[in-house]
């Protein structure tokens, strides 16, 4: 066993720094201490509990809620030379056994269970025979009643401090604002903990934001622009997975659906082809994601409105975790707010639980509909400050223009108004428009003072106006799920001349345009390989991808992207030479450096 955290970063994972706070955190809980751990997606979390798992006597138990990232997990390390292993219900009654014995034989540096196995008296009293390093707990946020993961049995976790007082404790996640990083705290006993807080920004995420008019249309051409990544595309039903997944495959891009209606069979083999294979695109719920560690997700769009900016961030986080360009996409309309409402009211949730939920989607409807750096807007709602412009979104790269919407939105507010507020925005905007229709003669809606005062706008436009009120907060979808609209304590300024109101301009940019304004916003599916470059850039991804078939793993397991891209540039001629490269450890310096070389020499050759 190696004692420096630095030599067993290089030794074993193939990195000569550490980044950012992980080497504070690693050397903190060495030395005992807890710790909370707030880290983007792609940040470096995993090192900081695996390395001094490697460096503390006894073993690292890592708290992990999904079987997929735990053999994600395990089969990295193995690649690495690490003695690990997961026990959960995937395994034979043989396998588990073996794995205990292997724990209690002190065989193991690090073992990744379940919470729901944890909390059993067995497991339990295993431990309690059993020298441990540490306890991890993965995805922390997942203890929030609040949160979009919550999971009942993180709740008793506290009872690894009431068991275990002397073995230090880190809990780690991705998602966490102000809230839910209070209740962490509480709920797992960490009090005293030290927090360490990296900024949530992923640099490498160009974030773009658009109104869904042809939905198919607008994602393929999205996806030309990715055509052989690997992406995720998230809708809100199953019905429209199913239907989207079906559709991407007759038009010729590998596409496989995703969600809580299918076998679990099914879902096990699609999530297993989505790990392995490169180029396929997974059209999922929000069902799938948790604990996807595939570092080369070129692409994460959204046909549908998520359900919060925690959800927005995590799902968006799933791509380009390993730290080269990717897209985050997203589609959304007034027909997301309604459903969305109607969602969180018919839900069985506690009051105060809906309240918090429409304050949430309230956050992303805001950020949707935003005319400024939406890189500003997003970290602003995990606490964190950032002066735009970023230059990687889209209202950076292109600024929406805006316009004087006063006077409409006085019109929409008072039709709203006059017509108790009891009706949709369907039924409103064709008051606002003097449609004459039978419905509009019963409600004697044709003779309200609002009636026909918007015919100079059409119906597109006066959508875009109840959209952006909505997402000003002017206007709310009702509590009761039906879709009908109110006005808020903030409409009175607007309608009594106080406040101005200034809208986006929805007008979509000719065809032409939209090309060119799209190619600012990813470096493309070759990651800026160069045309000279692309032969040995596709003989060393296929090398990789046939290793990884050999063994038994994802191709990323072998070598990230981003080490392959650094073998591209630096072209090393021998294994002292490829040693140098991040990501190169000594046990796949051992086992796969000979193949690469070979590779790299027969190109210059």
């Amino acid at each position: 066993m190696l004692s420096s955290p630095l030599d067993i970063l290089h030794s074993v994972f193939g990195y000569t720094q550490f980044r950012g706070h992980q080497q504070a955190i690693v050397e903190h809980l060495i030395d005992g201490g807890d710790a909370l751990v707030l880290m983007p997606t792609g940040g470096g979390k995993s090192l900081c509990y695996q390395v001094p798992a490697l460096v503390r006597q006894g073993i690292g138990i890592v708290v992990s809620p999904l079987i997929a990232l735990m053999q994600d997990q395990v089969d990295a390390l193995r690649e690495a030379g690490v003695a690990a292993a997961y026990l959960n219900s995937s395994l034979s009654a043989e396998d588990q056994r073996e794995v205990e014995r292997r724990l209690l034989a002190g065989e193991l540096n690090l073992l990744y269970v379940a919470p729901e196995r944890l909390l059993t008296g067995r497991f339990l009293s295993l431990l309690e025979r059993t020298e441990v390093a540490l306890f991890a707990i993965d995805e922390a946020h997942c203890v929030s009643q609040w949160g979009h993961d919550f999971r009942p049995e993180y709740r008793e976790l506290a009872v690894l401090h009431q068991r275990f007082p002397q073995v230090p404790r880190i809990a780690l996640t991705a998602t966490a604002d102000e809230r839910t990083r209070e209740e962490i705290v509480e709920r797992l006993a960490l009090q005293e903990a030290r927090q360490f807080v990296s900024s949530f920004d992923r640099p490498n995420i160009r974030y773009q934001v658009g109104q869904r008019h042809n939905a198919r249309r607008q994602l393929m051409e999205f996806l030309e622009r990715h055509r052989g990544d690997t992406g995720i595309v998230y809708a809100l039903s199953r019905r429209k997975v199913d239907e989207t997944a079906a559709w991407l495959s007759e038009a010729g891009i590998e596409a496989l659906p995703y969600h809580a209606g299918l076998d679990a069979a099914t879902r096990h083999a699609h999530q297993r082809r989505f790990l392995r294979e490169d180029g396929l695109v997974m059209v999922a719920t929000v069902a799938f994601g948790m604990g996807i560690d595939k570092p080369d997700v070129r692409f994460v769009a959204h046909l549908d409105l998520p359900r919060s900016m925690e959800g927005y961030y995590q799902e968006t986080g799933r791509a380009g975790r390993d730290g080269l360009p990717a897209e985050a996409w997203m589609l959304f309309g007034l027909s997301d707010v309604v459903t969305m409402s109607q969602m969180i009211a018919q839900s069985e949730s506690a009051d105060e639980r809906k309240r918090v939920e429409r304050q949430k989607l309230e956050s992303l409807l805001a950020y949707a509909e935003a005319t400024h750096c939406r890189r500003e807007q997003l970290l602003a709602a995990f606490g964190e400050t950032f002066h735009g412009p970023c230059g990687r979104c889209d209202n950076c790269i292109e600024p929406p223009k805006t316009w004087d919407a006063t006077v409409p939105a006085q019109k929409a507010l008072s039709a709203v108004y006059r017509s108790g507020q009891r009706f949709g925005s369907g039924h409103v905007i064709d008051i606002l428009r003097g449609e004459h229709n039978e419905r509009m003669s019963e409600l004697g809606h044709d003779r309200l003072t609002t009636f026909g005062v918007g015919a100079d706008m059409d119906e597109k436009q006066w959508r875009s106006v109840f959209r952006q009120l909505l997402a000003m907060g002017l206007l709310e979808a009702d509590a009761e799920g039906y879709g009908t609209l109110r006005l808020t304590k903030a409409s009175r300024d607007v309608l009594v001349g106080n406040q101005p109101v200034r809208l986006r301009e929805d007008a979509r940019p000719p065809r032409a345009a939209r090309k060119r304004r799209d190619s600012q916003l990813v470096t493309g599916t070759s990651l800026g390989v160069e045309a000279f470059e692309q032969p040995l850039w596709d003989e060393l991804r296929k090398l990789r991808t046939q290793l990884a078939r050999q063994h038994g793993v994802p191709p990323y397991v072998i070598f990230h992207d981003a080490t392959l891209l650094a073998m591209l540039r630096a072209l090393p001629a021998n294994e002292e030479e490829l040693a140098a490269i991040s990501g190169v450890g000594e046990a796949k310096l051992k086992r796969y450096g000979s193949d690469f070389l070979a590779v790299i020499n027969a190109q210059e050759a």
